[in-house]
Protein backbone atom coordinates (compact mmCIF):
# COMPACT_ATOMS: atom_id res chain seq x y z
CA UNK A 1 0.00 0.00 0.00
CA UNK A 2 1.38 3.37 -1.10
CA UNK A 3 1.36 6.46 0.93
CA UNK A 4 -2.27 7.17 1.16
CA UNK A 5 -5.23 7.62 3.59
CA UNK A 6 -6.28 4.12 3.27
CA UNK A 7 -2.95 2.91 4.09
CA UNK A 8 -2.70 5.75 6.94
CA UNK A 9 -6.17 4.24 8.29
CA UNK A 10 -5.45 0.42 7.45
CA UNK A 11 -2.31 0.34 9.47
CA UNK A 12 -2.99 -2.18 12.22
CA UNK A 13 -1.89 0.21 15.25
CA UNK A 14 -3.49 3.42 13.69
CA UNK A 15 -6.62 1.18 13.41
CA UNK A 16 -6.51 -0.08 17.07
CA UNK A 17 -6.50 4.06 17.93
CA UNK A 18 -9.37 4.74 15.52
CA UNK A 19 -11.66 1.91 17.22
CA UNK A 20 -10.97 2.95 20.49
CA UNK A 21 -11.66 6.48 19.81
CA UNK A 22 -15.10 5.52 17.70
CA UNK A 23 -17.80 7.55 19.26
CA UNK A 24 -16.24 9.42 22.20
CA UNK A 25 -13.39 12.04 23.04
CA UNK A 26 -10.21 10.89 24.41
CA UNK A 27 -6.77 12.31 25.31
CA UNK A 28 -3.29 9.99 24.45
CA UNK A 29 -3.37 9.19 27.61
CA UNK A 30 -6.94 7.84 28.01
CA UNK A 31 -6.05 5.86 24.55
CA UNK A 32 -2.93 4.54 26.45
CA UNK A 33 -4.70 3.01 28.76
CA UNK A 34 -6.81 1.53 26.68
CA UNK A 35 -4.42 0.21 24.09
CA UNK A 36 -1.57 -0.48 27.26
CA UNK A 37 0.29 -3.19 25.26
CA UNK A 38 1.38 -0.58 22.36
CA UNK A 39 4.28 1.42 23.73
CA UNK A 40 3.87 5.17 24.43
CA UNK A 41 6.13 6.60 21.75
CA UNK A 42 4.88 4.37 19.17
CA UNK A 43 1.07 5.65 20.34
CA UNK A 44 2.06 9.53 20.10
CA UNK A 45 3.59 8.89 16.68
CA UNK A 46 0.12 6.98 15.53
CA UNK A 47 -1.73 8.96 17.03
CA UNK A 48 0.15 12.47 15.78
CA UNK A 49 -0.24 10.75 11.83
CA UNK A 50 -3.76 10.71 12.27
CA UNK A 51 -3.80 13.87 13.49
CA UNK A 52 -1.52 15.21 10.78
CA UNK A 53 -3.69 12.98 8.07
CA UNK A 54 -7.09 14.88 9.29
CA UNK A 55 -8.35 11.16 10.41
CA UNK A 56 -8.35 12.49 14.58
CA UNK A 57 -9.45 15.77 15.54
CA UNK A 58 -8.81 18.02 18.06
CA UNK A 59 -11.81 18.75 20.14
CA UNK A 60 -10.37 20.87 22.79
CA UNK A 61 -6.99 21.51 24.40
CA UNK A 62 -5.99 22.64 27.74
CA UNK A 63 -3.09 23.53 30.03
CA UNK A 64 -2.21 20.74 31.98
CA UNK A 65 1.37 20.94 34.52
CA UNK A 66 2.92 23.24 31.51
CA UNK A 67 2.23 20.92 28.64
CA UNK A 68 -1.31 21.15 26.24
CA UNK A 69 -3.74 18.54 26.55
CA UNK A 70 -5.86 17.50 23.23
CA UNK A 71 -9.00 16.17 23.57
CA UNK A 72 -9.38 13.87 20.05
CA UNK A 73 -12.28 12.66 18.58
CA UNK A 74 -12.67 10.59 14.90
CA UNK A 75 -13.15 13.13 12.00
CA UNK A 76 -15.77 11.41 10.41
CA UNK A 77 -16.47 11.01 7.66
CA UNK A 78 -12.75 11.52 7.11
CA UNK A 79 -11.77 8.07 8.63
CA UNK A 80 -14.05 6.01 5.93
CA UNK A 81 -12.14 5.40 2.69
CA UNK A 82 -14.43 6.36 -0.58
CA UNK A 83 -15.02 4.28 -3.30
CA UNK A 84 -12.28 5.37 -5.41
CA UNK A 85 -10.07 4.58 -2.20
CA UNK A 86 -11.28 1.04 -1.75
CA UNK A 87 -11.44 0.35 -5.75
CA UNK A 88 -6.96 1.00 -5.79
CA UNK A 89 -6.69 -1.03 -3.27
CA UNK A 90 -5.22 -4.79 -4.13
CA UNK A 91 -6.40 -7.57 -2.20
CA UNK A 92 -3.99 -8.36 -0.80
CA UNK A 93 -4.39 -4.72 0.92
CA UNK A 94 -7.75 -5.53 1.58
CA UNK A 95 -6.82 -8.75 3.06
CA UNK A 96 -4.07 -6.64 5.29
CA UNK A 97 -6.67 -4.43 6.26
CA UNK A 98 -9.48 -6.88 6.78
CA UNK A 99 -7.27 -8.67 9.32
CA UNK A 100 -5.75 -5.86 10.88
CA UNK A 101 -9.87 -4.27 11.57
CA UNK A 102 -10.75 -8.26 12.75
CA UNK A 103 -7.58 -8.29 14.92
CA UNK A 104 -9.06 -4.99 16.35
CA UNK A 105 -12.80 -6.16 16.83
CA UNK A 106 -11.65 -9.78 18.83
CA UNK A 107 -9.26 -7.59 21.07
CA UNK A 108 -12.30 -5.30 21.97
CA UNK A 109 -14.47 -8.55 22.65
CA UNK A 110 -11.77 -10.19 24.17
CA UNK A 111 -11.64 -6.92 26.56
CA UNK A 112 -15.23 -6.84 27.10
CA UNK A 113 -15.80 -10.76 27.82
CA UNK A 114 -12.63 -10.77 30.72
CA UNK A 115 -14.10 -7.74 32.05
CA UNK A 116 -15.82 -8.31 35.50
CA UNK A 117 -19.32 -7.87 35.52
CA UNK A 118 -19.52 -8.29 31.56
CA UNK A 119 -23.01 -9.63 30.79
CA UNK A 120 -23.38 -10.56 27.68
CA UNK A 121 -27.19 -11.05 27.05
CA UNK A 122 -27.95 -7.34 29.31
CA UNK A 123 -25.58 -5.80 27.09
CA UNK A 124 -26.00 -6.66 23.21
CA UNK A 125 -23.28 -7.89 23.03
CA UNK A 126 -23.45 -10.35 20.20
CA UNK A 127 -22.36 -11.60 16.74
CA UNK A 128 -24.78 -12.62 13.98
CA UNK A 129 -24.79 -12.88 9.96
CA UNK A 130 -27.67 -12.41 7.58
CA UNK A 131 -27.33 -13.67 4.00
CA UNK A 132 -28.91 -10.40 1.49
CA UNK A 133 -30.31 -11.21 -1.81
CA UNK A 134 -30.31 -8.11 -3.83
CA UNK A 135 -29.07 -6.65 -7.25
CA UNK A 136 -27.27 -3.43 -7.50
CA UNK A 137 -29.75 -1.46 -6.71
CA UNK A 138 -30.90 -2.84 -4.45
CA UNK A 139 -27.78 -3.36 -2.35
CA UNK A 140 -27.19 0.41 -3.03
CA UNK A 141 -30.85 1.52 -1.34
CA UNK A 142 -30.40 -0.82 1.14
CA UNK A 143 -26.91 0.76 2.05
CA UNK A 144 -28.53 4.18 1.83
CA UNK A 145 -31.29 3.24 4.48
CA UNK A 146 -28.52 1.61 6.51
CA UNK A 147 -26.20 4.63 6.36
CA UNK A 148 -29.07 7.00 7.57
CA UNK A 149 -30.11 5.03 10.05
CA UNK A 150 -26.71 4.25 11.49
CA UNK A 151 -26.29 7.80 11.54
CA UNK A 152 -29.05 8.64 13.42
CA UNK A 153 -27.83 6.26 16.09
CA UNK A 154 -24.40 7.34 15.85
CA UNK A 155 -25.64 11.00 16.18
CA UNK A 156 -26.40 10.48 20.23
CA UNK A 157 -24.08 11.93 22.59
CA UNK A 158 -23.04 10.21 26.09
CA UNK A 159 -25.23 10.92 28.64
CA UNK A 160 -27.00 9.25 31.99
CA UNK A 161 -27.46 5.25 30.98
CA UNK A 162 -25.58 5.52 27.83
CA UNK A 163 -22.99 3.61 27.03
CA UNK A 164 -20.40 3.00 24.24
CA UNK A 165 -21.44 0.32 21.71
CA UNK A 166 -19.35 -0.48 18.65
CA UNK A 167 -21.62 -1.70 15.59
CA UNK A 168 -19.22 -3.45 13.19
CA UNK A 169 -20.28 -4.32 9.75
CA UNK A 170 -18.47 -6.23 7.17
CA UNK A 171 -20.18 -6.67 4.21
CA UNK A 172 -18.54 -10.02 1.92
CA UNK A 173 -20.14 -10.63 -1.25
CA UNK A 174 -19.66 -14.10 -2.37
CA UNK A 175 -17.37 -15.15 -5.28
CA UNK A 176 -18.66 -15.24 -8.99
CA UNK A 177 -19.61 -18.18 -10.23
CA UNK A 178 -16.80 -19.92 -12.40
CA UNK A 179 -17.29 -18.25 -16.08
CA UNK A 180 -20.41 -15.95 -15.19
CA UNK A 181 -20.29 -12.51 -16.02
CA UNK A 182 -21.25 -9.48 -13.87
CA UNK A 183 -24.22 -10.36 -11.86
CA UNK A 184 -24.77 -13.98 -12.96
CA UNK A 185 -23.36 -15.32 -10.06
CA UNK A 186 -26.53 -15.65 -8.29
CA UNK A 187 -27.25 -19.10 -8.26
CA UNK A 188 -27.05 -21.13 -4.72
CA UNK A 189 -23.37 -23.04 -5.34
Amino acid sequence: MSDTRASLVLHPVRLRILQAALGREVTTAQLAAVLADVPTATLYRHVAALVDGGVLEVASERAVRGATERTLRVALPTAHLGPEEVAELSATDHLDGMTAFLGGVLRSATDYLSAPGAEPARDGFGYRQAALWADEQELQAFLGQLRDLLSQAAAQQPGPGRRRRVLTTVLVPDPPAPGAGQGEGDAPR
